[in-house]
């Protein structure tokens, strides 16, 4: 359950934008998949990530994993890896919105880098989106009052720091830390997120580090059976420093999980 737990809401943290890149180190890491042997290169989050106006909205949106790999096995693995394989080739749907913000207040300086987004910059509504999915992926059944996910929620003051409350009095803190993010062109999008998570069960604690780079691609579709994005995700699971195979590991993935999306636009309501 922890592993399966840790796998699935890597994924919820990354979805984010910033114009005025070209393809770089993280098109090519994907293409690399699965021989990653570091860390993608990041820079220290500060804020939220910005999507493309072509997220907003709310989509019904469906993941696959689609392969997994253990780099260091049998000699370092992460908990749940093989459970997880159960997963394979299962599209799993859930909602997802995004939605448009206020413009933020920029440090001085900052419009330099070409990095100032729009008026009114999209979003991710991080609680909903991480909400749906985590009860997507851990509930039998769609009866919200019996789910294993009690709540998901965002520090209100640092959209970077999710807590995902669980019954049985079990708590996941994910903390985003370092990003990257790269636009190839208008319709692609190129993003990678470092975060620190923390799950805590009675008085046990788990700690790991987790990377998600995802790209993501906007199709023109012309019929109603077309997705009007896709997406090619791989979540990498490290060990955190003070794990007692930390040493062995250092800053290569122990596990690695790829996922394969699609989002079409969800019915008004």
């Amino acid at each position: 359950m922890r592993g399966t737990l840790l796998a699935v809401l890597a994924g919820l943290l990354v979805w984010g934008w910033s114009g005025g890149a070209i393809a770089g180190p993280l098109t090519e890491r994907l293409a690399q998949f699965p021989h990653w042997e570091e860390r993608p290169p990041v820079q220290a989050a500060t804020g939220d990530l910005y999507y493309p106006a072509w997220f907003q909205g709310t989509w019904e949106v469906t993941t696959a994993l689609v392969d997994l790999a253990a780099p260091l096995a049998p000699n370092v693995t992460t908990p749940g890896f093989e459970q997880n394989r159960r997963f394979l080739n299962q599209s799993i749907p859930f909602q997802a919105r995004f939605i448009p913000v206020d413009r933020p207040i920029l440090p001085r300086g900052f419009g330099l880098l070409g990095q100032v987004p729009a008026a009114s910059p999209i979003v991710a509504d991080r609680a909903f989106n991480g909400l749906n999915l985590a009860r997507a992926y851990l509930d039998e059944s769609a009866d919200a009052e019996n789910s294993r996910v009690v709540a998901v929620r965002v520090d209100s003051t640092n959209p970077n720091r999710q807590l995902t409350v669980l019954r049985g009095d079990r708590r996941l803190i994910s903390t985003i830390s370092a990003r990257a993010t790269e636009t190839p062109n208008p319709d692609e999008f190129v993003t990678s997120e470092i975060f620190q998570q923390e799950f805590r069960r009675s008085n046990q604690l788990y700690l790991n580090q987790v990377e998600t780079t995802t790209r993501y691609t906007r199709r023109h579709p012309v019929q109603d059976d077309e997705p009007s994005i896709t997406a090619d995700q791989v979540t990498a699971i490290y060990l955190a420093p003070q794990d007692p195979e930390f040493e062995q590991a250092g800053d290569r993935p122990v596990a690695l999980y790829r996922y394969s999306l699609t989002f079409f636009p969800a019915p008004a309501p």
